[in-house]
């Protein structure tokens, strides 16, 4: 499988920041393109091999560095784990990009470093700060979606353009119920906005809350009226008796 991104991370040392990178990286391009190693590799697997696969596979390995990442021993070891995928990473030409965990955490030294990674030192990295997570989340993901055009095209944090003949609403405060139906198409209807009062938008009469009296001589509707008012009472025999 194919990584876009593989993380490195050493237990004990920013693992939660790692985990919080992964988590965002995988809502905004899917979890298929973000490898981390305790979420990605399936139980029963054989880890070196999916490691080394995985850094193989990937476009870019994000390095996260904690407050005391270049001070632990383990560097040294040339079988500790983090140190074999960087070193598989720059021997695959693939892009390392450390990420700086906090205030706190220096950039690298290299004379901090075991002479394989001291080249690692002078990589441009990237902060992470607890106290500005979300935009640093975000301006991690957005410099990830501008190298690699495979995440650009699944980035689900760009608002995709309304196709042609697409219907779309969009609904203000709602004291009720809200109902959203399927695609609508053809003639809409009437579209009513900022109604006070009772509405009629079809055919036959309408009354609300007042009483309505017809027949032969009179016709009357009680209710505010903004225009004139007529009525008429016996109108044709009026007239009869007017000519006589």
């Amino acid at each position: 499988m194919t990584y876009e991104v593989f993380i490195n991370y050493r237990t004990g040392d920013a693992e939660k920041i790692a985990a919080l990178i992964e988590r965002d990286l995988s809502h905004r391009f899917g979890n298929e393109h973000v490898f981390r190693a305790s979420k990605s590799i399936p139980p029963g697997a054989a880890y070196p091999r999916e490691l080394i696969n995985a850094v193989r596979r990937s476009s870019v390995v994000l390095v996260v560095v904690g407050e005391n990442w270049s001070r632990r021993p383990e560097l040294h070891d040339e079988n500790d784990w983090v140190r074999r995928e960087i070193l598989e990473a720059f021997t695959c030409g693939i892009e390392v990009i450390p990420v700086l965990d906090g205030r706190k955490t220096e950039r690298l030294n290299p004379a901090d470093l075991p002479e394989a990674l001291k080249r690692l030192a002078d990589v441009q990295s990237v902060r992470l700060d607890l106290h500005d997570l979300q935009s640093g989340l975000t301006r991690i993901g957005d410099l990830l979606a501008a190298k690699l055009p495979r995440l650009k095209a699944v980035d689900r944090s760009i608002r995709q353009e309304p196709k042609d003949g697409s219907v779309s609403n969009s609904v203000g405060e709602v004291q009720g119920t809200a109902i959203q139906s399927r695609d609508i198409t053809g003639d809409v209807g009437t579209v009513i906005k900022g109604n006070q009062g009772p509405v009629h938008t079809g055919k036959g009469d309408l009354y609300h809350h007042s009483p309505h009296v017809s027949g032969t001589g009179a016709t009357y509707i009680a209710g505010g009226n903004q225009g004139g008012i007529r009525h008429d009472f016996g109108g044709a025999r009026r007239k009869e008796e007017d000519e006589s």
